[in-house]
């Protein structure tokens, strides 16, 4: 078991037990599918997308290039989710990850460049720095074996900057040449009005608009 709750060491870390919505976010993965996690604020809907991240990496081998980027709207989300992973997975994971976000010195984002993580942590306005800036060409090179995408806050890109991020998704996929990319998504406020039927269908109308 790689996620386990904090503790002091090892022997002082029990298993999670998984809320239903982490585990169907995870079934679902499984299948290879695409999808989004509607759920409340603090409900753990990070983990719903990192399990199968790493599962996937730790199945196919670690080392090979960034496998998943996980895109916020905000550097004190990429931040909190960053302090997370460390909590969660402990001083020497078994799959790396790195922030790039901007907040970096020269000398980090150097090493980052030369050293990809199998999981990227950024946000949308820095993300398309990486793919239009010859400095970040590296990474765009380590990303040819991207297998996920996840816009975690997803219900923030509306109007404009949906548009945009929507663009930059396909700007991804152009760049890196995947063809197969499976997406995740995450809204504590994507829909919370009538029928669960009417819930679900608003969040598959932004799924579908957002990617």
């Amino acid at each position: 078991t790689i996620f386990r709750r904090p503790g002091p060491d090892e022997a002082s870390r029990p298993p999670l037990r998984l809320h239903r919505h982490q585990q169907e976010a995870i079934e679902v993965a499984a299948g290879g599918n695409s999808y989004v996690i509607s759920t409340g604020t603090g409900s753990g809907k990070s983990l719903g997308y990192f399990i199968p991240i790493i599962d996937r990496v730790l199945r196919e081998g670690t080392g090979k290039g960034i496998r998943a980027v996980v895109v916020y709207p905000m550097n004190a989300l990429a931040n909190s989710q960053e302090q997370e992973l460390r909590k969660y997975l402990g001083p020497n994971p078994a799959v790396s990850f790195r922030r790039y976000t901007g907040q970096e010195s020269d000398t980090e984002k150097r090493a980052i460049r030369d050293n990809p993580p199998d999981i990227l942590l950024t946000n949308f306005m820095m993300l398309e720095l990486v793919l239009t800036r010859s400095a970040e060409s590296t990474l765009v090179s380590a990303m040819a074996g991207l297998r996920f995408l996840v816009l975690d806050e997803l219900h923030t890109y509306r109007g404009r900057q949906g548009a945009d991020v929507a663009l930059l998704v396909r700007r991804l996929r152009q760049r890196t040449g995947v063809t197969t990319l499976q997406c995740a998504g995450t809204s504590a406020t994507i829909a919370s009005e009538g029928t669960r039927a009417d819930r679900q269908a608003e969040v598959a109308r932004v799924d579908r608009k957002s990617t």
